[in-house]
């Protein structure tokens, strides 16, 4: 056989083979293909106060059509730490922080929909509201925001420059100033005053819970959800619901338009209908919908007010927490506390 013939022998036998070995590639890819071919994973960046309640939602959200085939990565931390990373780009496909402007941030960053908050909810899907946590037995006899400045009492709050917990501690005690009929002045002063009785100003709330559980202080300044939770615990608190307080609401939204938006829209969906505001109700969260039976636990503080009362943040943000020469600034700056963001 001449060398031609051999190498045409040798051609046709290799294509032989390529056509026997393609329907096992092709069952190859298929099977690649089926395998969690209908599995999404979400990058869920939160807060530090949820994280409990999010082992109850997800598993329930995975037993939901929208949620089948659906896996979860999760962040915890400071809001405005969390808010500033996906900025920076950490990756995220839903986002729940404490305070309307770190979803802002991420508007601004063209990360998030400028109509995030245009729906039932108006974007939140918790409230709470600020209460004061002391120890077992009220030792110190803390009623208000008035013992929180007296001279034996110490205070526990987080870092208002990385948590968003802190910002609301603070306008909640700016506010119920204002409601008890003093100046603005007045109610800085008062600030002033109780910044000067902080002994702790951790990183985000759920630190300083640990911090105070840890025996720091008398008093912390805390979300209402978290006393519940800590107290569910069997850990040695109470706490006072001021007459006067602000309403907390914390946000959520979906981060994106990529392949996975549908799911983070569906779970979003999910956090906001009548069976997850019940888990959120039963993990110390007030409904942000009506109707959920658990609402009526939560007591309406006489004098609850809201962010919009004291400027709304975008106000807020500038007047208080301003580089340099924001009140709050100032006040921890001449403290010698970090600013940093």
């Amino acid at each position: 056989m001449s060398v031609l013939s051999m190498q045409k022998v040798t051609m046709q036998t290799r294509r032989i083979a390529l056509i026997l070995c393609l329907p096992a590639v092709v069952l190859g890819l298929a099977a690649c293909g089926s395998s969690g071919g209908s599995g999404k994973q979400l990058a869920l960046v939160a807060y530090s106060t949820p994280k409990s309640a999010y082992e109850a939602l997800i598993p329930a959200f995975q037993a939901t059509p929208g949620g089948k085939g659906v896996s979860f990565t999760q962040s915890y931390g400071g809001s405005g730490e969390q808010s500033r990373a996906v900025a920076n780009g950490q990756h995220a496909d839903v986002v729940n922080f404490s305070l309307e402007p770190d979803v802002e941030r991420l508007v601004k960053a063209g990360m998030v929909p400028p109509t995030w908050n245009q729906n039932a909810t108006h974007g939140f899907v918790t409230n709470s509201v600020v209460v004061i946590i002391v120890r077992k037995g009220n030792p110190k006899h803390i009623t208000g925001w008035s013992d929180l400045v007296k001279a034996s009492t110490q205070v526990v709050t987080p870092n208002p420059f990385t948590s968003g917990g802190a910002r609301w501690n603070i306008m909640a005690a700016y506010g119920a100033q204002l409601k008890e009929g003093k100046t603005p002045a007045q109610a800085q002063a008062y600030l002033t005053a109780l910044f000067h009785k902080v002994v702790s100003q951790d990183s985000s709330a759920r630190n300083s819970l640990q911090t105070f559980l840890a025996g720091r202080g008398d008093a912390l300044l805390g979300y209402e959800n978290e006393a519940i939770a800590a107290q569910k615990k069997g850990e040695p608190i109470e706490y006072v619901i001021p007459g006067d307080t602000i309403l907390i609401q914390s946000p959520v939204a979906v981060v994106g338009t990529g392949s996975t938006s549908k799911a983070a829209t569906d779970f979003v969906n999910y956090l906001v209908s009548p069976p997850a505001q019940a888990i959120w109700a039963a993990k110390g969260y007030r409904p942000v919908i009506s109707g959920v039976a658990a609402s009526s636990k939560f007591p309406t503080p006489a004098g609850l007010f809201t962010i919009a009362s004291v400027g709304g943040w975008k106000t807020v943000t500038k007047q208080f927490f301003e580089a340099e020469t924001g009140i709050v600034t100032k006040i921890e700056q001449s403290l010698g506390v970090s600013t940093a963001k």
